[in-house]
């Protein structure tokens, strides 16, 4: 029977050692894939590519091993937003059915160069607008906890494809949470990397000033060395960071006492959980008992995050979406009898109303006359959040907070009350919204064995630190 691996380490361990073979592990991970077929994870399932791929690389760690890259033996899944040459990118949605992309999202591409062996496209709340997966022309991802349960979103089916040992990591994307709240309510790890340390060519945008490609994993390690391979400037992107890519896996077992601060408000909101405030609070007394200086700090913003985010994504959302006309690509009505048909009945058609929501209060929010009273007032909300957020980071190393104020919720229950789904959101768009890296970490389950995760927040570019802390 193959070992549950966590890790990429005990995966080339074994490998080496000749334990298994890619081609055995790829077998296990496709026998995973079919046994939670009932959970709804994949869209397509690449197996004759990932046993070719495996069969390839077992070949060359016999002839000569020094050649193989340092993704070797790693099996990955790919959110349905990140275009993968050759293989099809839907967002979920039916208005890019059938779109075969012609290359490859440059974070993609720096893996394939490592040797990382794709399995799989996996599903995703519809053009990564969602907090639950269930916002998919592919239907709902569930809970492998509990399949009555979402496994949030929107990338929920990534972090599901973790959780049920399908792969060993996912690639995600972060918009206002989107990897960080499903690896909380999944109990993996996920990762949120500074905006712009990660090309974004590739991925099909959302909103422009938000999305960050992200990991879901098992370990640190394995978010660390990812990281440390997708980074770096890219051409293609204007938006991508020149600072150099510090060796993130080299530095990950430095002991050091830090200085954490936690907005007590927060934690204290009349909405959290009262189990997952109890985990919150123990961890903190965890980290007390280690020698970390943990301190609660206010912050008068807290209830401004949500309508800010709300107003600025969808803004950028109605820009972004309007290049899906029914014209040059994907779906086009077969109802529509003129242009102005195409364009109309195409993206009704096209569109969930989920998105179709988000690109009308995009539209109404940039509309003359009402620019000045939403859109720019909450770009200088954007802005005293991030200075209010500095002050905290010129004293501490640290932002500790909840990744969400619920456990998982049933299938179904947003979709009553979307208003609902947004304030859930309330402590994971912080770091989108003044674009700091950010890693939500398990911490536990509820009662009815559910799990609760905590997300630290560090300054910009700051992952070294992050990792190293996380790791410990």
């Amino acid at each position: 029977m193959m070992v549950k691996y966590s890790n990429l380490n005990a995966v080339q361990a074994d490998w080496n050692a000749g334990k298994i073979t890619c081609r055995t592990l790829v077998e296990y991970y496709l026998e995973r894939i079919e046994a939670t077929r009932h959970l709804n994870i994949y869209i397509e399932v690449y197996a004759a590519e990932a046993l070719a791929k495996a069969d390839a690389l077992d070949a060359q760690q016999k002839k000569d091993p020094e050649l193989l890259g340092r993704l070797a033996g790693m099996v990955i899944s790919v959110k349905d937003v990140i275009c993968y040459k050759d293989h099809k990118v839907t967002a979920a949605a039916k208005i890019l059915d059938g779109f075969t992309s012609f290359f490859s999202a440059t974070a993609v591409e720096r893996l394939v160069n490592q040797d990382v062996i794709i399995i799989g496209r996996v599903n995703c709340d519809q053009f990564a607008m969602g907090s639950t997966n269930e916002n998919s022309v592919y239907g709902a991802t569930r809970n492998a906890a509990n399949p009555d349960k979402v496994p949030g979103g929107s990338s929920g089916a990534s972090a599901v494809s973790v959780q049920a040992d399908t792969c060993l990591a996912s690639l995600g994307t972060d918009t206002g949470g989107s990897v960080r709240q499903p690896a909380a309510f999944c109990g993996v790890i996920g990762m949120k990397p500074t905006y712009g340390r990660v090309s974004r060519h590739g991925l099909l945008a959302y909103g422009s000033s938000f999305d960050q490609i992200g990991t879901l994993t098992h370990s640190v390690a394995d978010a660390a060395v990812l990281l440390e391979l997708m980074a770096g400037q890219d051409d293609f992107d204007a938006t991508s960071s020149s600072k150099v890519v510090p060796a993130y896996s080299k530095s990950l077992n430095t002991k050091k006492i830090h200085k954490i601060a936690y907005i007590k408000s927060a934690i204290e909101h009349k909405g959290m959980n009262e189990e997952i405030k109890a985990l919150t609070m123990q961890h903190i007394e965890k980290l007390r008992d280690e020698g970390h200086l943990v301190e609660a700090v206010e912050f008068d913003m807290l209830d401004y995050l949500i309508p800010a985010y709300y107003v600025l994504t969808t803004a950028e959302a109605s820009s972004n979406l309007s290049r899906y006309d029914g014209v040059r690509f994907g779906h086009r009505s077969a109802a529509a009898t003129n242009l102005y048909e195409t364009y109309t009945k195409s993206r009704t058609e096209g569109f969930s109303m989920e998105v179709k929501r988000r690109i009308m209060l995009g539209a109404f929010v940039l509309s003359a006359g009402y620019y000045d009273a939403y859109y720019t007032k909450a770009q200088k909300v954007r802005r005293l959040i991030q200075e209010k957020t500095q002050a905290i980071f010129d004293n501490f190393d640290f932002i500790l907070l909840p990744v969400s104020p619920t456990p998982p919720w049933n299938i179904g229950e947003s979709l009553r009350d979307p208003v609902a789904m947004y304030l859930a959101d309330i402590y994971t768009v912080y770091a989108n919204m003044i674009g700091v890296p950010a890693i939500a970490l398990p911490i536990g389950e509820t009662s009815d064995g559910l799990p609760v995760g905590i997300q630290f927040m560090a300054n910009h570019f700051n992952e070294s630190e992050l990792f190293n802390f996380a790791n410990d």
